[in-house]
C-alpha cells in the first residue's frame, strides 16, 4: 500500500530544496511579491459563515447550469449512472386505528440485506386518488420515535413555538398527523442508524479511503432509501402520482431538497431549517465529496424550479434565510416566470426545530399546491402520540430480517453494482465509444473540474537567460481567477513542437546540481522541441509557506472535498491550464516523479489535442491508496474504473504508459478497449525508463 509519506516525497524534497536557493536560480520565476501563498491554502469548510452563490443572469444559462448542477450531485452520491430499482416487496403491518386515520409499520429492502423501515398513516373514508407526502426526519433524537421530553416540552410551550403538550413533546407526530387529517397518505422514514433502522450506524461505515475512491457514503445510502421510499409511496394505489410532497427539518430538510434536485416526482416541497448561506449541514450524511464545489444548499435547492418551494428558517444558521437565500431562489424562479412558487419565513425567536409556526405555513403551502382545498388557514388540532412500542416496526411476528446486513455488506453490493454497470457500460464495437465517453464526461467534469471554471488565461514573459547554448524563458500562465502556474520554457533555436514536461519534485527536478538542464530536456530542445517545465500545486514554487498542504478533516475526509477539490485534482487542471497556454500545433506531454498519474488524468479534460502523452506511473493504482489523507486521494475515481476508466475519454491518442508493473490490469482495461476500438496508439511498459530514454520514447 502507498503511504502519505511516499507519495508526498518529491514534494517535500523539492520544498527542502526551494528554501535554500537564490532568487536567481534558472527554475525560479516567482519572487516574493508574486507568490500567491494565501491563494494556495484557502480552504472552505462546511462551518464557513457565508457560501455565497450566484445564480446565472439569463434562463438559457441557468438551464445550462442546472443540468451540470445536477450531475454534479448524481455524481456526488454515487448515483451515476442511476441504479436498477427491483421490486421492493414491502411489509405493512401492525395497523393502529385512530380518529379519523390509520398508522402501520412498513419495511422494505431498498438494497439486498439493508431495510427502510416507517411508519405510514393513511387517511380513513378517503374515496379516489389522494395526495401523499413522503417525510425524512431529522437529527432530533430517536428520529421517528422523537420524545422532546418534559424540559424541553415546557420550553417550547413557553417560548410560544407550540400550543399544545403533545405536539410539543412529540413534533414529528404532530406533523404526520396533522397531513394525514387534511386527506394525504403519509410515509414516515428513519434515517440510517435512527429509530428502526439500527443495522448500520449513522455516522460510520463509510468514511475510509476505500468508500471515498468508490463514491460510498452515508448520504448517499440515504439518498438511495428516500428515492425507494418515494417508489413505496407512489406504489400505494391510493396516492395520486401527480400529487406528491416532500417535507422534513434539519437533516430532513437536507434529505428533501436532495431528493428534489435529482427525482422529477415531487410536486412540492418544503425544506425546513436548512437551506441557508451560513452552514451547510454537520453530519455525514450531508456531505460527499464534490457536491457544494463552487455552490451552496441555495443552489441545490433551486434544482427544484419552478416546481412550488417553501422554506422555514430559525434562530440558527437558516437566520437571514429571507434576506440571503430566498432572493438567488426568486431570481431563478423568475426566469421561469413562477416567482409565486417559492417562498421563505423565518420565526428568529425560535431554536432550530420544525415548530408549529413552520408546519402550519408548510400546511397552507401543500393545501394550496397539493389542490387539498381546505379552509385557510390551516390549524393543527390535538391528537393522541403513538408510543415507543407502537412506532418500532420490528416485533416477534415481523421480526428483523435474518439477511439484514451491515455496512460491509451494503459496500459489497455497491462494489457489485458498481463492477456490473462498468463492465455493461465499456464498448465492444466502435459504434459505443461515443456513448461510454458520454457517460464517462460528466464524470470526469465534477471529480477533475473544469479547466474553464478558472476564466481565460494569459501568458506573462518574466525574462530569460541563456545557458551553454539554451535559451530560457521564465513565463507565468495566469488564469483570471486562482494563482498562476510558474514555467520555464528551454529552447536551442528555432522550434517545431513544444514538450510539456511536468515532474513530481516541480520544475527544479529537471535541473542538475549546477543550474542547466538535465541532459534529457537539452536533447530534446536542441532537436528542434520547446520544453516547457511547469510547477503544479504542491510543488516547486508553488507550495504554500510552512508545507505541507492542508490535510483533510480527519473525522470524514468528505467533509473537506464536498467543500474542496482534492490535491490531485487541482494539480491536473494546473496542468490542463498550462496545456491551453501552448501556442504550438503540437504539443506533448510528459509525466514524472510521480506526477504520471497527474498527466495521464489531465487528458481527460484536456483543452487541446496532445500529439503523444508519455507518463510514467511508478506503479501507481488508485486501489493501493489506503488514507483518506493521501495527497494522490481522488474521491470517486474507482466508480469510474481508476486511471483507464477517465482517460478512456482521450481516444484515440498515442500514449505511451510505462511503470505499470504493480497496477492491476483491470484499471487500465477501459483505456485499452477504447484505444483499439478508436485506432489509438496506446503502448503500455511495465518498467520504468530512465530518463535519458524518453526523448527517444517520445518520437
Amino acid at each position: 500500500m502507498r503511504s502519505r509519506a511516499d507519495a508526498a516525497h518529491g514534494v517535500i524534497a523539492a520544498t527542502a530544496l526551494i528554501g535554500g536557493l537564490a532568487a536567481q536560480a534558472p527554475w525560479r520565476v516567482l519572487d516574493d511579491a508574486t507568490r500567491p501563498a494565501a491563494e494556495l491554502e484557502e480552504v472552505r469548510t462546511l462551518r464557513d459563515a457565508y457560501h455565497p452563490w450566484d445564480p446565472p443572469a439569463t434562463l438559457a444559462d441557468w438551464h445550462s447550469e442546472a443540468r451540470e448542477l445536477r450531475e454534479q450531485v448524481l455524481v456526488s452520491t454515487g448515483l451515476w449512472p442511476m441504479p436498477d430499482r427491483p421490486p421492493l416487496r414491502p411489509v405493512i403491518h401492525g395497523r393502529i386505528e385512530r380518529d379519523g386515520y390509520t398508522v402501520e409499520k412498513v419495511f422494505f429492502a431498498s438494497l439486498p440485506g439493508h431495510y427502510v423501515t416507517g411508519s405510514l398513516y393513511r387517511p380513513t373514508g378517503a374515496r379516489g386518488k389522494v395526495p401523499g407526502v413522503l417525510c425524512p426526519h431529522g437529527h432530533s433524537a430517536n428520529g421517528r420515535m422523537h420524545d422532546a421530553g418534559d424540559k424541553k416540552t415546557r420550553d417550547q410551550l413557553d417560548k410560544g413555538a407550540e400550543t399544545r403538550p403533545a405536539a410539543a413533546r412529540h413534533p414529528l407526530q404532530a406533523c404526520m398527523v396533522q397531513l394525514v387529517r387534511m386527506g394525504c397518505v403519509v410515509f414516515h422514514h428513519d434515517m440510517v442508524g435512527y429509530a428502526s433502522s439500527r443495522s448500520i450506524g449513522h455516522r460510520s461505515g463509510f468514511t475510509d479511503a476505500a468508500a471515498l475512491l468508490r463514491s460510498q457514503s452515508t448520504l448517499r445510502l440515504q439518498t438511495w432509501n428516500s428515492i425507494r421510499a418515494l417508489d413505496f409511496l407512489l406504489s400505494l394505489p391510493e396516492v395520486d402520482a401527480s400529487r406528491v410532497g416532500v417535507t422534513g427539518h434539519s437533516g430532513g430538510g437536507t434529505q428533501t431538497f436532495m431528493l428534489c434536485a435529482i427525482d422529477d416526482r415531487p410536486a412540492v416541497a418544503f425544506p425546513a431549517v436548512m437551506v441557508s448561506t451560513a452552514m451547510q449541514g454537520g453530519c455525514v450524511c450531508e456531505n460527499a465529496p464534490y457536491l457544494r464545489h463552487g455552490i451552496n444548499n441555495v443552489a441545490l435547492a433551486a434544482l427544484f424550479a419552478p416546481r412550488p418551494l417553501g422554506l422555514s428558517g430559525a434562530d440558527d444558521w437558516t437566520l437571514e434565510i429571507e434576506t440571503k437565500g430566498l432572493p438567488e431562489l426568486q431570481h431563478v424562479y423568475g426566469l421561469l416566470d413562477a416567482r409565486a412558487h417559492v417562498t421563505a419565513r423565518c420565526w428568529p425567536q425560535f431554536g432550530h426545530n420544525y415548530n408549529q409556526h413552520a408546519r402550519e405555513m408548510m400546511y397552507g403551502w401543500f393545501n394550496h399546491h397539493l389542490s387539498l382545498e381546505l379552509p385557510t388557514p390551516v390549524k393543527e388540532h390535538d391528537f393522541v402520540p403513538l408510543s415507543r412500542a407502537e412506532l418500532e416496526v420490528f416485533d416477534e411476528t415481523h421480526p428483523l430480517p435474518p439477511d439484514a446486513g451491515d455496512a460491509a455488506a451494503v459496500r459489497a453490493h455497491w462494489d457489485a453494482e458498481t463492477r456490473a454497470a462498468l463492465d455493461a457500460r465499456l464498448p465492444r464495437d466502435r459504434g459505443g465509444v461515443a456513448q461510454y465517453q458520454g457517460f464517462l464526461r460528466p464524470a470526469a467534469r465534477v471529480l477533475l473540474g473544469d479547466p474553464a471554471r478558472r476564466g481565460d488565461s494569459a501568458t506573462t514573459d518574466r525574462g530569460a537567460s541563456t545557458s551553454g547554448g539554451l535559451t530560457l524563458s521564465k513565463q507565468l500562465f495566469q488564469p483570471a481567477t486562482g494563482y498562476p502556474i510558474p514555467a520555464v520554457r528551454v529552447t536551442a533555436g528555432p522550434t517545431t513542437r513544444t514538450v510539456l514536461w511536468v515532474d513530481g519534485g516541480g520544475k527544479r527536478a529537471l535541473f542538475d546540481g549546477g543550474g542547466d538542464v538535465i541532459a534529457p530536456v537539452r536533447e530534446l530542445a536542441e532537436a528542434g522541441a520547446a520544453v516547457v517545465l511547469i510547477d503544479v500545486l504542491g510543488t516547486g514554487e508553488l507550495t504554500p509557506a510552512g508545507a505541507p498542504l492542508a490535510a483533510p478533516d480527519r473525522t470524514y475526509a468528505g467533509y473537506t472535498y464536498c467543500y474542496n477539490q482534492p490535491l490531485i485534482a487541482r494539480r491536473v487542471q494546473d496542468i490542463a491550464l498550462a496545456l491551453s497556454q501552448l501556442s504550438a500545433e503540437q504539443v506533448d506531454l510528459v509525466g514524472t516523479g510521480g506526477a504520471g498519474p497527474w498527466a495521464l488524468l489531465a487528458l481527460a479534460t484536456a483543452p487541446r489535442p496532445v500529439r503523444h502523452t508519455l507518463v510514467d506511473l511508478r506503479g501507481f493504482s488508485f486501489n493501493a491508496i489506503a488514507a483518506a489523507d493521501d495527497p494522490d486521494l481522488l474521491p470517486g475515481a474507482l466508480a469510474f474504473g481508476g486511471l483507464g476508466g477517465l482517460t478512456a475519454l482521450a481516444a484515440p491518442a498515442r500514449v505511451t504508459v510505462v511503470g505499470t508493473k504493480g497496477v492491476p490490469p483491470e484499471e487500465l482495461r477501459p483505456l485499452e478497449v477504447v484505444s483499439q476500438l478508436t485506432g489509438g496508439a496506446l503502448t503500455i511498459e511495465e518498467r520504468s525508463p530512465a530518463r535519458e530514454d524518453i526523448p527517444a520514447l517520445l518520437r
